[in-house]
């Protein structure tokens, strides 16, 4: 009588895909065949990535947008060297900010870790060159592109948010623009070409 319910139990189970059996032809429908290896998915995000790169490389350098720029570094798509250039009637007018883009394997699902590689004066920027902007945080969204990064930071050098400073000194200065200029003009070094 055991055996009748053993068996009874198993076919029950199976029903539902809970057990199957150990048999040869179960393991060779399962098992992935010896001469086709399935591509990790690692490999196949790196090439999405890089294809995703490289669109943007091209977009960038044909849209002449004037005061950004942005190219990878060497022969490494995932590590870019950015360029902004401070906007016309704002206390950055006449200087130039070089930047470091980091692309990770699941960009553009999330966002590049960006930092400021000359020293920046501004409420959003520490000391270590970190940048303090929604769209590199919480707010971002894979339908931004190097492009709207570089143009985000750009216009974010004349509009910081001084109510979330990473620069205390900066936010606290910026209501007395004659003083911030002369700040920033103090502690800016051009970037070296």
């Amino acid at each position: 009588m055991g055996s009748v319910n053993d068996n009874n139990n198993r076919a029950a189970a199976n029903q539902e895909g809970r057990y199957h059996q150990n048999t040869p032809a179960a393991v060779a429908v399962t098992a992935p065949s010896p001469k086709k290896p399935l591509p990790t998915a690692k490999t196949v995000d790196t090439q999405s990535v890089t294809k995703r790169l490289q669109s943007e490389l091209m977009a960038l350098m044909m849209g002449g947008d004037a005061g950004i720029s942005a190219f990878p570094q060497e022969d490494n798509i995932f590590c870019w060297k950015g360029t902004i250039v401070g906007s016309k009637d704002t206390v950055f007018e006449g200087t130039e900010y070089k930047l470091s883009l980091s692309f990770s394997n699941d960009y553009p699902f999330k966002p590049p870790n960006v930092k400021f590689e000359t020293g920046c004066f501004h409420p959003n920027v520490d000391v270590y060159g970190n940048i303090c902007l929604d769209i590199l945080q919480d707010k971002w969204s894979s339908a931004y592109d190097v492009k709207s990064i570089l143009l985000s930071i750009q216009s974010l050098l004349g509009e910081p948010n001084t109510s979330s400073p990473l620069n205390t000194q900066a936010a606290q200065l910026w209501s007395n623009q004659e003083e911030y200029r002369k700040m920033v003009e103090k502690l800016y070094k051009a970037p070296d070409a």
